[in-house]
């Protein structure tokens, strides 16, 4: 299936793939496709991890319009090797996101699956402090951008030994189909200020931010 979502802002832009081709169709859609299939190789052996790792680079390629290699800090944080962009990487079952935005900032995204099984670990990475507050009558959606940006968050970060629990706060909001709601990080001691933006859909939810590196982190819907 084309780009099935996508978004620009001054600071970032985002697009999601759902990923409904086979592997070949994803290759076809690429330049110099034995050179993507080569290092698909050598990487994954998982049929979904192979399809999901095609699709972010089909993704970036149609979005950007050229190529672009992607390579990995030890911490597994995305990068593009040419510098041009900084970029951030998704994905959930059937769905590929990348974010990208200028090369002095950060940028974060992250998507999940709907589904009820949030319940269950909530009280993992949900503190006394915050409320999952009802979306159409119900709360798991709350409990989903919880974790969602919490993950956006994390990658944003780029600290190791981040609990999701203490470290980070997602401040009281009433979700809509779509918006922004405040946060805030006690790993570094910086206690920095960031701002997430969200999109709820009968699927997913997808969270996002983008920020000035060294600054408080803002997004816009």
């Amino acid at each position: 299936m084309p780009l099935y979502l996508q978004h620009k802002e001054e600071t970032c832009s985002w697009g999601i793939w759902r990923i409904d081709e086979t592997e070949e169709a994803l290759l076809s859609l690429l330049p110099h496709a034995e050179d993507y299939a080569r290092v698909m190789a050598g990487k994954y052996t998982s049929p979904h991890r192979r399809l999901e790792w095609l699709a972010v680079r089909v993704l970036l390629f149609t979005l950007l319009g050229e190529e672009k290699e992607i390579a990995y800090l030890p911490s597994g944080k995305p990068y593009l090797t040419d510098g041009s962009y900084a970029l951030g990487i998704s994905h959930t079952k059937g769905y590929a996101a990348v974010i990208w935005g200028r090369a002095d900032s950060e940028v974060g995204i992250d998507i999940e699956q709907a589904g009820e099984r949030v319940r269950k670990v909530a009280r993992r990475f949900m503190r006394p402090d915050e409320a999952a507050a009802l979306f159409e009558g119900d709360d798991v959606w709350s409990m989903l951008l919880h974790w969602s940006a919490k993950e956006t968050l994390f990658k944003c970060l780029n600290e190791s030994e981040v609990d999701f629990k203490e470290h980070l706060r997602i401040f009281p909001f009433s979700p809509q189909r779509q918006g922004c709601f405040e946060a805030c990080e006690y790993k570094t001691g910086r206690r920095q200020l960031f701002r997430v933006a969200y999109r709820i859909t009968p699927d997913f939810v997808l969270t996002w931010t983008c920020f000035p590196k060294n600054g408080n982190l803002t997004g816009e819907h």
